[in-house]
């Protein structure tokens, strides 16, 4: 492999939690309005509580705080994109972290949903949300790699900015489709994690 370590977004690049803002908000496009608002108040921003944050989110978009307290005794309630496990599976044996925009204690109960990582940051930790960098650099520092050294694989538009700045080669997993961002450029895009291995191994 040419690089030491793969790094991931989780929320996005390897779980479906679109499904459960859809679910509880009671249809997708308000669910995904939600999940848009928590993105908004909590990007790039000093960290505060990310439980905080999905209340906040659910009274802008005109959902009840009962829906925010809802999404969060149901964290943990998704699995990973169809296309993770046997991806996962073909890079097992390799040093693997995630950094995750949300608290330290949901970072961990998902992770566990997405499968064995090396390491997981959460904003918490770090005290900062993606694409600030501290998140990022974090991880990094604690597995002693240089950035040259990973590849980071986004789920976001704004983690192809954040992860390319800290000097991470970027792979992006578009798979809500949006449009490239303007700080940053992604060495491979995808709807998915179809072309990973590939672009590991090149």
């Amino acid at each position: 492999m040419r690089y030491a370590a793969v790094g991931f977004d989780l929320l996005t690049a390897l779980l479906d939690t679109w499904s459960l803002w859809s679910d509880v908000a009671g249809e997708t496009a308000l669910g995904l309005r939600w999940h848009a608002s928590s993105q908004a108040l909590l990007r790039g921003k000093r960290y505060r509580p990310f439980e905080e944050i999905v209340r906040e989110a659910a009274k802008e978009v005109g959902l009840p705080k009962q829906k925010g307290d809802a999404l969060l005794r149901r964290w943990g309630d998704f699995g990973p994109w169809p296309d993770v496990p046997p991806v996962l599976a073909k890079i097992d044996g390799t040093k693997r972290f995630i950094v995750t925009n949300c608290s330290r204690k949901l970072g961990r109960l998902a992770s566990f949903r997405a499968g064995h990582f090396d390491l997981v940051v959460t904003a918490e930790e770090a005290g900062a949300y993606k694409p600030d960098p501290l998140p990022y650099r974090m991880a990094l520092d604690r597995l002693a790699l240089d950035p040259a050294e990973v590849l980071f694989v986004a789920g976001s538009a704004h983690d192809v900015g954040g992860a390319a700045r800290v000097g991470m080669d970027v792979y992006w997993a578009n798979r809500g489709g949006a449009p490239a961002p303007t700080d940053g450029v992604a060495i491979r895009e995808e709807p998915d994690l179809r072309g990973l291995l590939e672009t590991l191994n090149r």
